[in-house]
Order: C-alpha cells, then sequence, then structure tokens
C-alpha cells in the first residue's frame, strides 16, 4: 500500500530542483516549471443505481503546453489527490520531451473505486469528468487517455460527451480508445513493449545476453502483462510477478523458477490485473509475500506497478544479481534509494523514458485520428521500437559522457528541452 506520509509532488519538484541547479536554469524557468501552468478540481454529481446521487471529486492539471497540447492519461482511484495528479502531470512534461514527441505534459482523475460501481455508474462518473473539462481539453489542447482502473470504455464515454457538447466529430480528443472507434492498432502492447524496447538496448550495452536473463515483474497490470509477454518473446525468464489481491487487502508475489508465460499468468488473470490465488496454486505457483520481487535472485528488476516503491529500506533487498532496474510505472523509486542503485552501479532504466511506451503510442493514435489515415499493427509497433531505441541510445550515451546517473541524464534532456521552448516562446 501506498505510505501515506509520501508526497509524489514533492519528489517530482525535488528532482526538478536539482536538474534546474545543473542546468543553472534562471529563477523565472525554475519557477514556472516547477509548479502546473493550471489544474482544475470540480464536482461530479452521479445518479447511482440505487436512485441515490454521490458526488465524485474530479481532477485536471496540465502541468506544461510548451511544446504541444498537454497530454495524459485520468485515473478512477480511492486514494487519488491532487499531488499524485500534479506529479504525474510533471513527469508526463519531461517524458514526452524525453522522447521527443510534440506534447506537453497533462494527467487526470476522479475519487472513486470501480470495483465497487456498476458500468452505468462508471458512465455517469466518465460523462460527468468530461462535461467539466470540455472547454479545457482537446485534439489540439489537452489530449487525455487512459490510467490506472480505466479502459478504452471510459475514453468512448468521455469522447461522445465532448462531441455532444461541442457538435463536432473528435476523435483526436482522447487516446486509448477501442480500435474501430479510432484507437490505434499496438496501443495495447505499447507501454510494456516500449520498456522492453529499452531493456533490449541495455542489455547490448552491458554485453548481456538478454536471452540467458532472468527478471522479476512488480504488478500485473497492462505495463508488466506486455512487457512479460515481449521479454518472454526475446527469450528471457520471467521467474516471479507480484499484484495486488483485493480480496485479502494485499499483494502476493507468484513465482516459478522453471518460468513463467504471458499466455498462462493471463488465464488467471481478471480485468484489474489481478491475478486469482487459488488458481495459480493449481497451475504450480508458489505464493510468497507481496514485497518478495524485489528479494529475487536475477539479473533485471521491473518495478510496474504504482509509485514509492523502492524505498531507502526496500532498496537493501535487492540482490547482488540485479544489474538493471526497468521502471514500468510511474515514481517507483524514492530518490534515496537512487543513491543507493547509484552506488551499486545498477544500471537504472528511469520510468519517464523506460514507460514511455505508451504516451509515444497515444501519440501515434491522435495522429492517425487527426489525419483519419490509420496504419497496421507492424508499421505501429516500428514506428514506436525506433522512438525508444533512439531515446534510449541519447539518455545513455549522455549519461556516459557526463559520467552521471541515467535519470539525471534522461532530466538534462527533457528539463532543457521544455526550458528552451519556454524561452523561444517569451515566456520567460
Amino acid at each position: 500500500m501506498a505510505d501515506s506520509s509520501f508526497n509524489p509532488f514533492k519528489m517530482a519538484q525535488q528532482q526538478f530542483d536539482a536538474i534546474a541547479e545543473q542546468l543553472n536554469l534562471d529563477q523565472a524557468t525554475r519557477d514556472f516549471l516547477r509548479n502546473p501552468d493550471r489544474e482544475f478540481q470540480f464536482n461530479i454529481p452521479v445518479r447511482m443505481d440505487d436512485g441515490s446521487y454521490k458526488v465524485f471529486r474530479g481532477f485536471r492539471v496540465q502541468h506544461s503546453d510548451a511544446r504541444g497540447p498537454s497530454k495524459g492519461g485520468i485515473r478512477f482511484h480511492p486514494q487519488e489527490t491532487i499531488d499524485t495528479v500534479r506529479a504525474l502531470a510533471m513527469w508526463m512534461t519531461w517524458k514526452t520531451a524525453v522522447v521527443d514527441i510534440p506534447l506537453g505534459g497533462g494527467k487526470g482523475g476522479v475519487i472513486c473505486d470501480p470495483h465497487n460501481l456498476s458500468m452505468r455508474e462508471q458512465e455517469g462518473i466518465a460523462r460527468g469528468w468530461a462535461r467539466q473539462i470540455a472547454r479545457n481539453v482537446g485534439p489540439v489542447q489537452d489530449v487525455p487517455a487512459p490510467d490506472v482502473m480505466t479502459t478504452g470504455q471510459h475514453m468512448v464515454w468521455m469522447l461522445d460527451e465532448y462531441e455532444r457538447i461541442t457538435g463536432t466529430k473528435a476523435p483526436g480528443m482522447i487516446t486509448g480508445k477501442p480500435v474501430g472507434l479510432g484507437g490505434s492498432l499496438g496501443r495495447t502492447e505499447a507501454t510494456g513493449y516500449g520498456v522492453m524496447y529499452t531493456v533490449r538496448e541495455a542489455c547490448k550495452k552491458l554485453n548481456i545476453d538478454i536471452a540467458k536473463t532472468t527478471a522479476a515483474f512488480q504488478g500485473f497490470g497492462n505495463v508488466s502483462q506486455y512487457a512479460v509477454d515481449l521479454y518472454t518473446k526475446l527469450g528471457g525468464k520471467a521467474i516471479a510477478v507480484s499484484c495486488w489481491d483485493h480480496e485479502d487487502k494485499k499483494s502476493y508475489t507468484y513465482r516459478k523458477m522453471s518460468g513463467l508465460t504471458f499466455e498462462e499468468l493471463i488465464k488467471v488473470t481478471n480485468k484489474f490485473g489481478e491475478i486469482d490465488k487459488a488458481k495459480a496454486q493449481e497451475m504450480g505457483f508458489e505464493i510468497l509475500p507481496g514485497d518478495a520481487w524485489i528479494e529475487q535472485a536475477v539479473d533485471i528488476l521491473v518495478p510496474a506497478a504504482i509509485e514509492n516503491q523502492i524505498t531507502k529500506d526496500s532498496v537493501m533487498k535487492i540482490a547482488p544479481t540485479v544489474k538493471i532496474v526497468a521502471e514500468g510505472a510511474n515514481g517507483p523509486t524514492t530518490p534515496e534509494a537512487d543513491e543507493v542503485l547509484k552506488s551499486r552501479g545498477i544500471l537504472n532504466i528511469p520510468d519517464f523514458l523506460a514507460n514511455a511506451g505508451g504516451v509515444t503510442c497515444s501519440y501515434f493514435e491522435q495522429v492517425q485520428c487527426n489525419m483519419n489515415y490509420f496504419w497496421t499493427k507492424e508499421e505501429v509497433l516500428d514506428k514506436l521500437d525506433q522512438k525508444m531505441t533512439a531515446a534510449f541510445h541519447a539518455v545513455y550515451n549522455l549519461a556516459q559522457e557526463r559520467k552521471i546517473y541515467m535519470r539525471d541524464a534522461a532530466y538534462l534532456i527533457s528539463i532543457s528541452r521544455v526550458a528552451e521552448a519556454c524561452k523561444l516562446r517569451g515566456w520567460v
């Protein structure tokens, strides 16, 4: 579970401040980029199935649109906070900049738990969110997408509401839609595959044969599922995945030393990315405590669940065999844990580089929608591979050249790109 005293926005600002110092940014640029451009908080009244009304709290934060329309997902989560949304919006700004796509950073959310809501109630929340923000989003203004516990169905409801309000057809106003309603082929795999494209390149740089490696994954939502899928296709052996169990209100690690596959795991996984414990046991998985994923004697660790998971305490449990940490989740590693990874010489592929496959494919979806011309899955994944590979090499080469940590190199590249755009526009 997330630590209640942990503030992701403070962490995002701390990371930014350190790089602003290195880049010697002027005070105005620092003040401008360490806080969001604008943020919206609003009420979403919904008529529930029992006839009563309930008011949900919604958010949208636009951190920066200096390089293009804001871009970022919408989370439905019972513990959603404005600070989480602010941090994620800021990270999205750096993420779109590091892979060099012409978008900025935004994020949205609603405090709710889809586990306890019917589809009709969820539709009410989705349409209510779109109604509240319709004037401030759009294909060339701010482009939302799915995130934790939201799906293509929620995106279509939001799109439909937006189109009703504006009287237009604007499929490019939101991404992550189902194929056939403006969704892009390859989008489902994009984030997890993107993580593995960077791991593949990291292995090459470290002279490691990826087919001889083992890995442990935290989480089994969309990102982790497709990371496991491509990793095993590249010949690697995935031995453990952890995931949250909604019934027991805690997480477990599922381990199979002979290696587990995407196909067998997906058979025992529900739509929330939660593995059925009883079925997993029947299939011969060992069931270990939730945090056991981090202790596995593997070559590669892939935290792909939520923020604040590799901390100053948990980082000490990482086995000496680990050579690469690829951050599929947003903000999984705290600055204190980073210092330990640095001192141990573990190659860290930072979140906003490793998991940028999702936003890159969202960008491809927006482009396809806006020109009303769609590509094949092979074209999408090929373009994604090229973007992720080029971004990884730019960051890795700068890290080597300056003898700095990968996260710092990625921040130097992205923050300097955004700061330059703000200066060219005459904002600072």
